[in-house]
């Protein structure tokens, strides 16, 4: 059985839906462990030991989102997946901000669906025979369900979007983020994150997609949920991927040319190696530009221009490695002059709405 042996946590308000997915579960080979509420579900939690957790996100007493940013605080390895049935991109994006691995949509209209989303991302640790990408498509239609509504509704897309943006400075142990992002519509073309991963690295990386339209929200949501993937499965000790920058644009290439969005991607990708300061970047797409600097002001790394993310005919990405002297910030800006002017001033804004400054813009990691 596909499931055998597997430790679940099912946090789910609705009796009968419950009943449902746990039977199916058990069936499938799981021991499932079953709670009504988010605070039962925290309870349960601290008693055992799961290998995941399965929740609803609108529940009584303590939401599904709090409960998992408890969990999460202290076991940051939880794998989880919600579930959602009323506003679901909102509920979606916050839930990846929060470290949710995948979501799934009521109402479900095949249980296996639940099942595959728990053999994608425990995939780095269990054997099997299902084939990760025609797991991974599963997620996929989920997500299309959702792509006319972004598409058609420039408020909703923006909602979703800004609340992926981290705040404009972002205090790490060993290193600070900061960035402005300047948009003249209501969804912004580019977006830049950046994560911690364990004590040894650090992730950043900014993207510019194109067309620039209110798909780039939609974009911005897969590739933010991508790397979460990556990450999780990093911090279970399945997969070295996300630290390592070649491969992860050729992943996020191969998962952007099976979404379905048609959308395609500017990005460069840099992990800085915390213990002595080695920085190693990828590029694909020719919109971005990285800099180091220092007391002298901006000096370009040679990364030579690639293909876009998106395109069938995709290359390798261009990638490059620089050990980074005390005093010195890994930068990446857009391809504007008047960008790396306010960066030089030290003008870091976060995401702003600017009808006279071009859109685009930079993030620094500084030490």
């Amino acid at each position: 059985m596909a499931l055998k042996d597997l430790s679940i946590l099912l946090v789910e308000d609705d009796p009968v839906f419950r009943s449902i997915v746990a039977a199916f579960l058990s069936n499938r080979g799981a021991q499932v462990v079953e709670a009504d509420d988010g605070q039962q579900g925290l309870e349960r939690f601290s008693q055992s030991d799961f290998d995941v957790v399965l929740a609803d996100l609108s529940m009584p007493i303590l939401g599904g989102l709090e409960m998992l940013k408890q969990m999460i605080k202290r076991k940051p390895n939880t794998v989880a997946i919600v579930i959602s049935g009323n506003q679901v991109m909102a509920d979606v994006v916050e839930a990846l901000r929060v470290g949710a691995v995948d979501y799934l949509v009521k109402p479900v209209s095949d249980l296996c669906i639940i099942e595959n989303a728990i053999l994608q991302n425990l995939s780095g640790s269990l054997e099997q025979d299902v084939k990760i990408d025609d797991l991974e498509e599963l997620s996929y239609q989920e997500l299309e369900e959702h792509l006319s509504l972004l598409e058609q509704n420039a408020q909703a897309a923006k909602s979703v979007q800004q609340q992926l943006f981290p705040p404009s400075e972002i205090d790490y142990p060993k290193a600070k983020i900061d960035y402005s992002l300047f948009k003249s519509d209501e969804v912004s073309a580019y977006f830049i994150d950046s994560a911690n991963v364990g004590d040894q690295y650090l992730i950043m990386y900014m993207a510019h997609f194109h067309p620039q339209d209110n798909r780039a929200a939609f974009a911005s949501v897969l590739l933010k949920s991508f790397v979460n993937q990556k990450l999780k499965l990093f911090r279970n000790g399945s997969t070295q991927t996300v630290i390592e920058p070649f491969n992860m644009l050729s992943y996020l290439n191969e998962r952007m040319n099976k979404s379905g969005l048609d959308i395609y991607v500017d990005i460069i990708y840099s992990v800085v190696e915390l213990s002595h300061y080695r920085a190693s970047i990828a590029q694909a797409g020719k919109g971005l530009r990285c800099y180091i600097r220092n007391d002298e002001g901006l000096m370009p790394l040679a990364l030579p221009d690639s293909l876009q993310l998106g395109i069938l005919e995709w290359g390798q990405p261009s990638t490059q490695f620089r050990n980074l002297m005390p005093g010195e910030s890994l930068c990446i800006v857009s391809s504007i002059a008047e960008h790396k002017q306010m960066l030089l001033d030290d003008q870091f804004l976060g995401l702003t709405y600017h009808t006279t400054t071009a859109p685009g813009g930079y993030v620094q990691m500084s030490f």
